[in-house]
């Protein structure tokens, strides 16, 4: 068996695992979901609002990654940068937090990428969404968090200073170069990208998360009409349980980390059974638009990604 067909049914196959995970893991939280003592009111006008919020902070994070990219004088065409991201993220379901980084980088790769800036590019956007996201909660706990949760505002302040220091190793050419030498770019060529690329990765980080909670607001709305759920609150929410889950490095997809985080701090303002229902019925969401985003390009795999002119 040749190289192409070798990496063709390892495709395949990793793509079936994947697939698998993530559809038992919607089947799982939907049964949880639909087992909460609370009676549901479904406003689908909300819910649909909801997803085309979460796919639109994906296209958001998309463009921002192919900027990052260009910094190095690399190039994608936008629909394989969409392809490549949106395969590669599906990752997450496996054991282990390396695949879906892994899968930038080889997807990238094989779209003429640099292997370097690939790997490069896949390690700052995360850098960036990790310190952008810690500085968020950090926000969030400062306007509702500390007041739902006292003695939370040390931590609060750890997780601003974790935000600096994450877009510091960035921005600082030492910094970046042991923090790309560590993700295994080579030392020759590990270099930070520009700084106008950092300043957009950034904002569309903040963006990015920012959206999100927007999206958990309509999600809210959209099931249980009488909750009251501010804007900071959904943010802070989201933002620390995605984090959280990014980080439990023994949980695929954080699944059960994210939601257990989620529920805590929700459950203040939304009383234990609506937090619990909102965290499994974020999970399903997101669960959906992941594979949902990613499907039209699983459907037609056999598009070559090109690197334009």
């Amino acid at each position: 068996m040749n190289k192409a067909r070798v990496w063709r049914v390892t495709q395949w196959l990793l793509g079936a695992a994947v697939i698998v995970l993530a559809v038992r893991t919607l089947v799982r939280n939907w049964a949880e979901l639909r087992a909460q003592p609370i009676q549901l009111e479904p406003r689908p006008a909300y819910l649909l609002a909801s997803a085309v919020i979460t796919w639109a902070m994906y296209a958001v994070l998309i463009a921002s990654w192919r900027v990052m990219l260009e910094s190095w004088g690399q190039r994608l065409d936008r629909i394989s940068a969409a392809r490549i991201w949106t395969v590669s993220n599906l990752g997450k379901y496996l054991p282990g937090k390396v695949w879906a980084l892994a899968g930038m980088t080889v997807l990238a790769q094989r779209a003429g990428v640099a292997p370097w800036a690939a790997a490069a590019s896949a390690v700052v956007m995360q850098a960036l969404g990790l310190g952008t996201g810690a500085a968020l909660v950090g926000w969030a706990g400062t306007v509702t968090l500390e007041a739902a949760h006292p003695g939370t505002r040390a931590g609060l302040t750890v997780l601003i200073l974790a935000s600096l220091t994450a877009v510091s190793l960035v921005l600082w050419p030492p910094a970046a170069r042991r923090l790309l030498s560590l993700a295994g770019v080579d030392p020759a060529d590990a270099r930070p990208p520009s700084p106008g690329a950092v300043a957009l990765g950034i904002v569309s980080c903040f963006v990015a998360w920012l959206g999100y909670g927007a999206s958990l607001i309509c999600l809210t709305r959209g099931l249980l009409p009488d909750a009251q759920l501010d804007f900071a609150t959904a943010v802070g929410a989201f933002t620390a349980s995605y984090v959280a889950g990014f980080l439990a490095l023994i949980a695929p997809g954080g699944i059960g980390v994210r939601e257990g985080v989620m529920i805590l701090l929700l459950q203040a303002p939304l009383g234990l059974a609506a937090a619990t229902m909102l965290a499994l019925a974020s999970r399903v969401l997101l669960t959906i638009t992941e594979l949902g985003a990613a499907a039209p390009f699983l459907a037609f795999s056999n598009r070559s990604a090109r690197v334009p002119d």
